[in-house]
């Protein structure tokens, strides 16, 4: 299954892919952001990402974990390749990309699945208020060389 393809099944099903856009596309990695047209609740945005990993047949990866590490450093090789980055690669940076959307009143969920070769990371965040969209991140990259 290719990056594009994966991508537009989760974006589908979240009703964001009409005026997604990517900001990043290469043959190994596909960064898209969208805004959701789904109705999806603070505390439904969990769920909602398991039912999406489920739906495509991503096993989910705890993001704290050695293999979380070794996806996410491939990921940020990939991006590194084509954008200057300073400093490591630092798994925690996803924790505190979670506190930085919390600080600005926003809901967040996310989560990372693997389906074959393929890494999803999926993040949904949403204003407080429960007014206006619902914006999804999506990362989608392939693992194999």
């Amino acid at each position: 299954m290719k990056t594009h393809e994966v991508a537009r099944n989760i974006m589908t099903y979240l009703e964001a892919f009409h005026g997604s856009k990517p900001s990043m596309d290469t043959p190994q990695m596909l960064i898209v952001r969208g805004m959701s047209r789904k109705e999806i609740k603070p505390e439904e945005m969990a769920p909602v990402i398991s039912d999406i990993l489920d739906d495509i047949g991503a096993r989910r990866i705890e993001v704290f974990s050695d293999e979380a590490k070794d996806i996410i450093g491939i990921m940020d090789e990939n991006i590194r390749a084509l954008v200057q980055i300073q400093g490591e690669t630092d798994v925690y940076g996803i924790y505190r990309l979670k506190e930085s959307f919390e600080t600005m009143n926003c809901h967040v969920e996310y989560a990372l699945g693997l389906l074959h070769n393929i890494a999803v990371f999926i993040i949904l965040w949403m204003d407080k208020s429960e007014f206006g969209p619902k914006f999804v991140e999506l990362v989608v990259a392939n693992l194999e060389s």
